[in-house]
C-alpha cells in the first residue's frame, strides 16, 4: 500500500476552537447515510450518544478543561474515521475488498465483503470501526459517493461555522498554515491522514496521541500471516489464530 498521498486526495480540516458544538453534522450524517437515532440518556454530561455507534458515523466530543480567564473551557472535537493513508484496519483485514480506497483517498467498506472477524478494530490507532447487529462494519466513509457527484460530505455541508472543511487536502493544509495553524495534526502521520486537524494546543489536550502508529500486532500480522492467506485453510487458521490474540475467544452478549 503507497504512503504517499494521491495528488488528487481530498480531505476535512477540523479546527474544534471554531466549533460551537450544535451537533449539526451529526445530524447530516445521519440523514444521508439513513442511519436510525439510538436511545440516549443524561451521563452527566452534555454529550451524547458518548461515542461513536455501528450507526453513529460521527460524534462531537465534549470536553472541559481549566482556564485561566473563564471558569471552564470548552472543546467540541469531531470524532470520526480518519481516512489513514497507510491504514491498519486495511492491513490487518483478511477479506479482500471489504475495506478499500476510493480515489480520492477515502477508506471505504463493503458489508457484503465483511466476514465479521473484527479485526480491523484492533488495527485502528484510533478505534473507530464499529459492528452493527448482523456483524457487519460500519463507519465513516467520507461520503465518497457525494465526492463521485461532485458533492461535498454531509457533515462539512451542514457545518455553520467552518469547523468542518471538505477540498483538496494540500490546499487545506495551506489555509490552515496562512490562519496560523503551523503544525497541522495528521500531515504526515499514517502516510497522512484524510481527517486532519488544526490544533491551537498539543494533540492530547484534545483526546489525540501525539504520534499515533499502527499497533505491532497488526505488522506482524502484515508482514509474516497474512502471505500465507493465499493457501486458502492455512489463511484461515492464521486470521483465527490472530483474532484469538488480539480480540480474545467469542462470548454472546448478555441479554439485558
Amino acid at each position: 500500500m503507497s504512503t504517499t498521498p494521491a495528488a488528487n486526495r481530498k480531505a476535512i480540516l477540523v479546527t474544534p476552537e471554531v466549533c460551537i458544538g450544535c451537533r449539526g453534522c451529526q445530524t447530516a450524517c445521519k440523514s444521508w447515510n439513513q442511519l436510525p437515532g439510538i436511545p440516549t440518556k443524561n451521563r452527566g454530561s452534555a454529550q451524547n450518544p458518548p461515542d461513536l455507534e455501528s450507526n453513529t458515523y460521527n460524534i462531537i466530543r465534549y470536553s472541559e478543561l481549566p482556564s485561566e480567564n473563564n471558569p471552564v473551557r470548552w472543546l467540541f472535537i469531531s470524532r470520526r474515521c480518519m481516512h489513514c493513508d497507510d491504514a491498519g484496519c486495511m492491513k490487518i483485514c483478511p477479506a479482500p475488498g471489504a475495506l478499500y480506497k476510493t480515489r480520492e483517498g477515502a477508506v471505504a467498506f463493503d458489508r457484503d465483503k465483511c466476514i465479521g472477524c473484527r479485526l480491523c478494530v484492533a488495527g485502528c490507532p484510533f478505534d473507530v470501526p464499529r459492528y452493527d447487529k448482523n456483524n457487519k462494519v460500519m463507519k465513516c466513509h467520507l461520503c465518497y459517493d457525494r465526492i463521485a457527484e461532485g458533492l461535498e460530505p454531509a457533515c462539512s455541508k451542514a457545518c455553520p461555522t467552518g469547523a468542518l472543511r471538505f477540498g483538496d487536502r494540500d490546499k487545506l493544509i495551506e489555509s490552515a498554515r496562512k490562519a496560523g495553524h503551523e503544525k497541522i495534526y495528521g500531515e504526515a502521520d499514517l502516510g497522512g491522514l484524510g481527517s486532519i486537524f488544526a490544533f491551537k494546543d498539543a494533540p492530547k489536550i484534545y483526546g489525540y496521541a501525539e504520534k499515533p502508529g499502527i499497533p505491532e500486532s497488526v505488522v506482524f500480522w502484515h508482514t509474516v500471516l497474512k502471505p500465507f492467506a493465499v493457501v486458502g485453510l492455512g489463511g484461515a487458521v492464521a486470521a483465527a489464530l490472530l483474532h484469538y490474540v488480539i480480540v480474545g475467544p467469542h462470548r454472546e452478549e448478555e441479554v439485558q
